[in-house]
């Protein structure tokens, strides 16, 4: 049985200039735990290690987004939905805006 999911990740505010300037990559991942269960705290792994180019401390603080980003799935806030340990499925749509800029 494949586990590939497919869904769509999407950064703005600034943070995709740590993606190559890409606002919107559809990617295919396939979990890691062969359980078919994958979950933020999995997708936030996945992006450090394949997305994020340079300045990974600017996108994440520990094994979670750092304050001041903003992380929607479905347009609907995580942190209603369970942070780090909300379920991913099939064409979810996750949106990380920075709400930090310079002055």
């Amino acid at each position: 049985m494949d586990m590939t999911l497919i869904l769509d990740f999407k950064c703005s505010g600034g943070l995709e200039l740590l993606c190559n300037s890409v606002k919107i990559h559809n990617v295919s991942i396939d979990p890691e735990n062969g359980v078919g269960k994958f979950i933020m705290k999995d997708l936030l792994s996945w992006v450090r290690s394949n997305l994020i180019k340079e300045r990974p401390e600017m996108f994440m603080k520990g094994d979670t987004v750092r304050p001041g980003v903003l992380v929607l799935v479905n347009d609907c806030d995580w942190e209603l939905s369970g942070q780090l340990d909300t379920t991913l499925e099939e064409k979810d749509v996750v949106v990380f805006i920075s709400t930090l800029h310079g002055g």
